[in-house]
């Protein structure tokens, strides 16, 4: 019998994600999933499983949770404050999580967006093929506290084990390949936007994430005559009051706005894990260069499965110390073991 995941209290903004909807861009829907595909891969082979299992999506702070039967979780993406009954637990690792014991996930560290993965997954009910919420589109809500999320049936497999993080939080380079309109802004303009440092705005969701900067704003001569058109996660649009917006993954699926360059698939999650004030400069790579980093990248969260390490526990601090083998072959430092006992 599956178990439930019940939220005593959520943060802010907190969503049900999985790897998001694909195919549906025709019909007006972005592809949508989680902010950091990379961190659902990171759970999943924590964990064993599917990388589209949903998992829960916590943007700048977490919540209180209680599983009502053994669990095992994983924890990964942003860095939050984190414990069970009080006691803190490692980041970027699975642990076991026993049944009426309190999950605590507090504030994040190190980007913005958490992510709390289950045995099985959250067995919510898919909406058009994914179980991913995309508020934009009205699809799914944000969680409330007091609600109760079904749990799959977890296949089994270990926990207690660990991933070394990556270098995505807290990077400034970003790279991006032209777009539709690059060739309309001129060489200088180019130029100055790569040897700009920017600064991710505040005012960022999971649609897009403004840049702010010193100094003049960028724009292109024809601005004002671009007929509305596809545009795609990573899109750089150059707004009306000449700052860069970063489309992000439940952006709209057409717009007017010219666009200077896109950032490519695999560096979007830098963007997306941000925080406010985070320095981020963007450098233009050609497409041969961006195919090759995004081969790299889908080979390295392939390999992720075989990076796995067990995680080192303090004894002091271990909940289930004594379900564990710790005398088994033990033998006398003295006793001949030769000698026959006597009777």
């Amino acid at each position: 019998m599956s178990g439930t995941l019940t939220i005593h209290q959520a943060g802010p903004a907190m969503t049900i994600q999985d790897l998001g909807r694909p195919g549906y861009r025709a019909v007006g829907l972005t592809h949508g999933g989680a902010a950091d595909p990379t961190a659902l891969h990171e759970g999943a082979a924590l964990l064993g499983q599917d990388p589209n299992s949903a998992a829960l999506e916590m943007a700048g702070s977490g919540g209180s949770f209680e599983v009502d039967q053994d669990t095992r979780i994983a924890l990964t993406g942003a860095q939050m404050q984190v414990s069970i009954d009080g006691e803190p637990i490692a980041w970027n690792a699975s642990h076991l999580l026993p049944a009426g014991a309190k999950l605590t996930i507090g504030g994040a560290r190190d980007g913005a967006y958490g992510y709390l993965h289950v045995g099985g997954g959250l067995d919510v009910a898919p909406v058009m093929n994914a179980r991913a919420s995309h508020l934009a589109a009205g699809i799914g809500a944000l969680l409330q506290s007091g609600e109760t999320l079904p749990l799959g049936v977890d296949k089994g497999g270990e926990a207690n084990l660990t991933l070394a993080r990556d270098s995505r939080f807290g990077a400034e380079r970003v790279r991006i390949v032209a777009s539709m309109q690059t060739d309309a802004f001129d060489e200088g303009t180019r130029q100055r936007f790569t040897e700009t440092t920017f600064r991710r705005d505040p005012r960022a969701n999971r649609m897009g994430a403004r840049m702010d900067h010193d100094g003049e704003g960028f724009a292109t001569g024809g601005q004002l005559t671009i007929v509305s058109e596809v545009i795609t996660p990573g899109d750089i649009q150059i707004t009306g009051d000449g700052a860069p917006f970063v489309l992000m993954c439940e952006c709209q699926t057409t717009g007017g706005y010219p666009r200077i360059g896109t950032v490519i698939p695999c560096d979007l999650p830098i963007v997306a894990q941000a925080q406010p004030g985070a320095a981020l400069q963007f450098a233009f790579v050609d497409l041969d260069e961006a195919l090759a980093a995004e081969t790299r990248h889908r080979a390295d969260l392939a390999a992720l499965p075989k990076r796995r390490q067990p995680l080192l526990r303090d004894p002091a601090r271990i909940r289930d110390l004594l379900g564990y083998q710790l005398i088994s072959g033990v033998v006398s430092a003295t006793t001949d073991p030769f000698e026959k006992e006597q009777t």
